[in-house]
């Protein structure tokens, strides 16, 4: 735990400008001590003593998460676990970690870096499928969203769709700003709702993603242009991040993300897993520094594209994800 301990202070202060030598000395550390990543590892004859650079880093498939305890350290000192909604006949995965408290004072930092104090908002969080069920890191950071932000308007809502639009329309145009959290399919509930008759142009809406076969699947640009013209914003916002990273990048229109001090991300070939590649479409891996705790090199299963400006887009996901990747360790 001390490792922990001290690593997670260079991420609280700051002090990651040198993140190659941040991820190659975690990578050390996790190749040793995190079981499922050293026997993936062994596996694939990787000698962690001989990768000095992050392109050689291998990643570590994200359905591990499904069929392992994937912690640096022993198990028994990992209880907590946060966990996916998944779909109807899926196979959860469980984040264990070794502190919530650092998990939400993360996750307090990154949105602030990005949007400013959360005492400035109000924060109204339409979540529905993920209050509906116990261990979500969502729900968690919602809520302690939600408390840092000081108002008696902020809150959850359910499907307390008339409420909610009173609610906006009483606080907009006020001191602090309004942010509108929710799911891509209440969202679109509520948008309907609306029917294009609202005008919020300061309200701030912002997706995490997610239909959770509520509704049929769309493109982000679909989504957004029907966000747009319902809600009478000029943009939608979006946060990327899911149960197995303890990181979140967000982005304030155009479904362009932003990496930061603690999470990086690569593309990958589709077809070839361990091949990188560089101006063009693939799979994403993503480098999470603050997830000192289990894995920080993952092997997602959404697709994307680094953009011109360095930002990256989420294109989808991959076709048959639930039984694609490697399969060295399937026992």
């Amino acid at each position: 735990m001390n490792y922990f301990k001290s690593f997670s202070e260079k991420i609280k202060s700051g002090k990651t400008s040198d993140f190659t030598a941040l991820a190659l000395d975690l990578f050390r550390f996790q190749s040793r001590y995190n079981g499922v990543y050293r026997q993936y590892l062994s596996a694939r004859n990787v000698q962690p003593d001989r990768i000095e650079n992050l392109a050689d880093i291998p990643f570590l498939p994200i359905s591990f998460f499904k069929t392992h305890k994937v912690v640096s350290g022993p198990e028994n000192q990992f209880g907590d676990f946060y966990s996916s909604s998944g779909t109807t006949g899926q196979q959860q995965s469980r984040h264990y970690i070794w502190s919530k408290s650092f998990y939400l004072s993360h996750a307090r930092r990154l949105f602030e870096s990005t949007y400013g104090s959360l005492k400035d908002f109000h924060v109204l969080a339409l979540l529905p499928s993920y209050l509906e069920r116990e261990g979500s890191s969502l729900v968690d950071m919602a809520a302690h969203f939600i408390q840092l932000s000081g108002s008696a308007h902020s809150g959850f809502y359910l499907n307390e769709h008339e409420l909610l639009i009173g609610k906006i329309n009483m606080l907009r145009g006020g001191r602090k700003k309004v942010l509108l959290l929710g799911v891509t399919f209440a969202l679109l509930d509520l948008a309907e709702k609306i029917s294009g008759q609202a005008d919020f142009g300061d309200l701030i809406v912002m997706e995490t993603g997610g239909m959770k076969g509520r509704r049929k699947e769309m493109i982000r640009e679909e989504v957004h242009n029907l966000l747009k013209k319902s809600f009478g914003v000029g943009s939608i916002h979006s946060e990327y991040g899911m149960t197995e990273l303890t990181s979140q990048a967000y982005s304030k229109g155009d479904g362009r993300f932003w990496e930061n001090r603690a999470l990086k991300v690569f593309i990958r070939d589709a077809y070839d897993p361990f091949h990188m590649v560089n101006g063009k479409s693939g799979a994403i891996n993503v480098i999470d520094l603050a997830n000192v705790h289990s894995c920080a090199f993952l092997e997602t299963e959404d697709l994307g594209i680094k953009n011109d400006d360095e930002s990256f887009s989420i294109l989808g996901r991959m076709d048959n994800s639930e039984i694609r990747g490697c399969n060295l360790m399937i026992n």
